[in-house]
């Protein structure tokens, strides 16, 4: 494994020639400067993995230094070293984009755990663009969105199987991009030049979804005048994608089944089969195995369909994406519908991101699309979003309206927002910390900065605050 490279940015001698050193004995390659001048210069250079910066130090200060090595390299981690007085700063400096910081004066043990979850969200950026950049270099399908943990692995997985002719099962809510993930697994492969056909399993009656799929020959029923070329033989040498699997009937799975074991179809009313080669991907927002259970889907096409699984995550287990699909989705609609909308208030993006979203990514790009065309100025206010949303906020403010028809001192101040939410969800957990964190999106370290600046005490790191 490649060694990381560590800049590290302290006036203070003693503080800096101690980190460097700490840092160098863990194996990693560490270059140490005095002021932010030298820093930003060095990082100019090359390429840099991690920036620990002191928050204060002369006319370059540790957020110019942050600033300045986002616009450089935004993939580039950045960690701010702040002692006690300047702690208000390094809480800037995280709302501004700085992974994390380290309160001086430092442990050991402490310096090891954030730089090693510096470097590791490092790295999964890094994956993600590179996947992002390849996968878009090869065909025109509407690019993934997240780099989220749970969303890095999905892209992993989809650039394993890619390769092969392996069939896929794709599980997951409703909305959560099945048909992008299938045309990304196809886009990626050898199969690429071939055709993409999708069938919706749930859209039609057995008997012509039959026809649909097989495909008939002349006279095999009234009104078959002619042959029918069913969609296996259309997707020759290409993928099939069937949509909503659990919907289909029982008759139709052991066709199916059959096709998948033979690799041969039948059209209806044909004596002959044809031999085909399609790569089959399926997807479900239903549970298989209970439908398995209740004998209504064949326990061996299940197995059959379930070579490779991969689990979509709802949007609510991803909530850290919401804000770039939300930005994604803006850039889309604003230039479709020629709005001069450019960005999203703090307020609005935190509503966005507190929403349950039961229709998950499909719901987002919907309300997101609506926002656009109702918004009268260049940020998407409160007042863009539909009342279901502007409801679910408002049911957490103690009757302080949140957006909709309100004048401008009703509103809530974000901090307040970020506060009441963060209250709501320790609640909802009943203290349990690592459920919250997991429920927010962000790590415990960050749950108990959070707390300790909304004067909250969850136990443990913070203290004389007040109680929940």
């Amino acid at each position: 494994m490649e060694t990381a490279t560590i800049l590290v940015a302290d006036d203070d001698t003693v503080a800096r020639e101690l980190l460097a050193d700490a840092l160098k004995k863990e194996g990693y390659a560490v270059e140490a400067f005095a002021s932010g001048e030298e820093i930003i210069a060095r990082g100019r250079l090359g390429h840099v993995d991690l920036v620990l910066t002191d928050i204060r130090m002369g006319a370059v200060d540790g957020l110019t230094v942050l600033r300045e090595f986002k616009r450089i390299n935004p993939d580039t981690a950045v960690v701010v070293l702040t002692a006690f007085g300047s702690l208000e700063g390094a809480i800037e400096a995280i709302k501004q984009g700085a992974y994390d910081y380290l309160a001086k004066p430092f442990k050991k043990d402490e310096i090891t755990l954030v730089v090693k979850r510096s470097l590791e969200h490092c790295r999964l950026v890094r994956e993600n663009t590179r996947f992002r950049q390849e996968s878009t270099s090869q065909d025109t399908w509407s690019p993934l969105v997240g780099s989220s943990p749970a969303m890095l692995e999905v892209y992993k997985l989809v650039a394993r199987v890619a390769e092969n002719k392996s069939t896929v099962l794709l599980q997951g809510e409703s909305g959560t991009g099945k048909e992008l993930i299938a045309r990304a697994i196809h886009a990626n492969g050898p199969r690429r030049d071939k055709p993409f056909i999708p069938v919706n399993c749930g859209a039609l009656p057995d008997t012509l979804l039959e026809s649909e799929m097989f495909g008939y020959d002349k006279g095999a029923f009234t009104g078959a005048v002619g042959i029918k070329v069913g969609l296996f033989e259309s997707a020759g040498g290409g993928t099939l994608f069937l949509d909503e699997i659990g919907d289909l009937g029982k008759e139709l799975q052991v066709k199916l089944l059959r096709v998948m074991q033979d690799q041969e179809v039948r059209r209806v009313g044909a004596t002959t089969s044809t031999k085909v080669d399609v790569r089959i991907i399926a997807a479900t927002n239903r549970d298989l195995e209970q439908l398995i259970q209740e004998g209504t889907f064949r326990e061996d096409l299940y197995y059959r369909l379930k070579v490779v699984p991969i689990r979509l995550p709802s949007l609510a287990e991803r909530r850290e994406d919401i804000p770039m699909l939300a930005q994604h989705f803006l850039q889309k609609y604003a230039g479709g519908m020629n709005r001069p909308v450019r960005g999203i208030l703090p307020e609005t993006m935190a509503f966005l991101v507190r929403y349950g979203w039961p229709g998950n990514v499909r719901e987002l790009e919907n309300v997101v699309e609506r926002a656009v065309s109702l918004s009268r100025g260049p940020l998407l206010t409160p007042d863009d979003l539909p009342q279901a949303i502007c409801q679910a906020a408002h049911g957490e403010t103690g009757g302080k309206p949140l957006c909709g028809n309100s004048t401008d001192e009703a509103y809530l101040t974000l901090e307040e927002v970020e506060k009441r939410h963060l209250v709501c969800v320790l609640k909802e957990t009943k203290g349990n910390k690592v459920k919250a964190a997991k429920i927010l999106g962000i790590d415990r370290r960050t749950l108990y900065r959070m707390a300790e600046r909304f004067g909250l005490d969850i136990g443990e790191e913070a203290e004389g605050t007040e109680k929940l």
